[in-house]
């Protein structure tokens, strides 16, 4: 099932996300309902507290951006947690919960991290490297009750603030959704430069 993904500020988001006591059928469909809105929201990653469940879950695909002609492979993790980090690594982020914002985050260029999967079954990532090592730490940040803004100046994240909070009003009185708002923008943005392109030699 295909849920609503939570827009910051929304205090679901601050919150410190619980661990998984047994992976269970109910933890398995959880994981199916968080592929299945990853997916429909064309997201890298999705994490359990952005459609308003606060446990440690987290899924992943980077294939979308990488290499969009192989199948959905998603990576399920269930109690994950990150056990080494190397070097530095600066990142274009954006995040399904701030829709339309990417700003420059500083993150561990690998990470290692141990979780269970679908089945509860114990596994490790090695030293992931590239958009799956910025997946792994983005996504376990919300498990944290952290988003990628928290990671940006007072003054950075007080505007992106503003504009999260004008884009929950439009949302309310168009009766659209964010990513639609945010499209009809962007294509407004793009007729109105279109003259000048024309004309630019």
């Amino acid at each position: 099932m295909i849920h609503e993904v939570l827009i910051w500020p929304d205090p679901r988001l601050k919150t410190k996300a619980r661990p998984v006591a047994e992976v269970d059928a109910a933890v398995r469909k959880l994981v199916d309902d968080l592929i299945e809105t990853m997916y429909d929201q064309d997201g890298v990653g999705l994490a359990a507290p952005q459609i308003g469940a606060s446990v440690r879950i987290v899924v992943i695909d980077q294939r979308p951006q990488v290499d969009p002609e192989k199948p959905p492979k998603p990576i399920v993790l269930i109690n994950p947690v990150l056990v080494g980090g190397k070097g530095t690594a600066i990142w274009n982020e954006g995040c399904l919960s701030v829709p339309g914002e990417f700003e420059d985050v500083e993150r561990f260029e690998t990470i290692t991290v141990r979780a269970l999967n679908r089945e509860g079954q114990p596994f490790e990532i090695t030293d992931a490297a590239g958009l799956l090592a910025i997946a792994l730490q983005h996504e376990t940040d919300h498990l944290e009750g952290t988003l990628f803004v928290d990671h940006l100046s007072a003054l950075k994240r007080e505007m992106i603030k503003r504009r999260m909070k004008k884009l929950k009003r439009e949302m309310i009185s168009e009766g659209k959704s964010a990513r639609e708002i945010i499209r009809e923008r962007d294509q407004a943005e793009d007729s109105e430069e279109a003259p000048h392109a024309e004309g630019a030699l």
